[in-house]
């Protein structure tokens, strides 16, 4: 898209190119990111993000923190609850005791494909909340209490 060309409208054909590269292409997975749309349509970091703003408004896409937007395919299912939440159902999944070891942050990173910075936070709020014990660097976490039913919803 030229500079010149109308700003008006110029975020909503944008998202519009990108609903139908979605469209085309049912392996997509994530929406290129922001300094890809601003080289390839010519525009400003702005108005990319009103492009991409539109595409969450419709719920054909959402952010990922520290990561690029996801796309959202209609049927697809997937746990948008808090990431220690989900984490604590690990406890209960793997009938995990008071005492027993709890899996790594790199462990788990690699499970959820997501950082170690972000899993590390939410095994501190866990910390926190009483649910795991601290291992401190090097040092094995520990289950501490067995969330309830009503703690994990």
């Amino acid at each position: 898209m030229s500079q010149q060309a109308n700003p008006r409208g110029t975020f909503l054909k944008i998202a519009d190119s990108v609903k139908r590269q979605i469209q085309d292409d049912p392996d997509m997975t994530e929406l290129p990111s922001l300094a890809e749309v601003m080289h390839d349509y010519k525009v400003s970091r702005g108005v990319a993000l009103r492009a991409f703003g539109v595409l969450r408004q419709e719920g054909v896409a959402e952010p990922v923190p520290g990561e690029r937007w996801r796309v959202v395919r209609a049927g697809a299912q997937e746990d948008r609850r808090p990431l220690d939440r989900q984490i604590a159902d690990i406890i209960t999944a793997q009938g995990l005791k008071v005492g027993d070891a709890f899996p790594s942050a790199s462990t788990l990173a690699k499970r959820f494909g997501i950082s170690r910075p972000t899993v590390t936070k939410a095994l501190e709020k866990l910390e926190t909340a009483g649910v795991l014990a601290s291992g401190g660097q090097g040092r094995v976490r520990t289950v501490r209490a067995v969330p309830t039913r009503e703690e994990r919803s």
